[in-house]
């Protein structure tokens, strides 16, 4: 079996990285180059945005 993967550019260092071909919207990825957080904001082309900082809402 093979490990599907497609080429993507990283939003933050420009470099070309490779990541799964089966990739969603709104999936979260860690860029092999940074280890940042990235947002898959669409596949058609694909493109990645740096993932939004969480924050904590503590149920209020």
């Amino acid at each position: 079996m093979t490990n599907d993967t497609i080429s993507a550019e990283d939003p933050i260092t420009g470099d070309e990285i490779q990541i799964p071909a089966d990739v969603e919207v709104g999936e979260i990825i860690d860029s092999p180059v940074t280890g940042t957080e990235l947002e898959v904001v669409a596949v058609d082309p694909i493109a990645l945005e740096e993932a939004p900082e969480l924050e904590e809402d503590w149920g209020e």
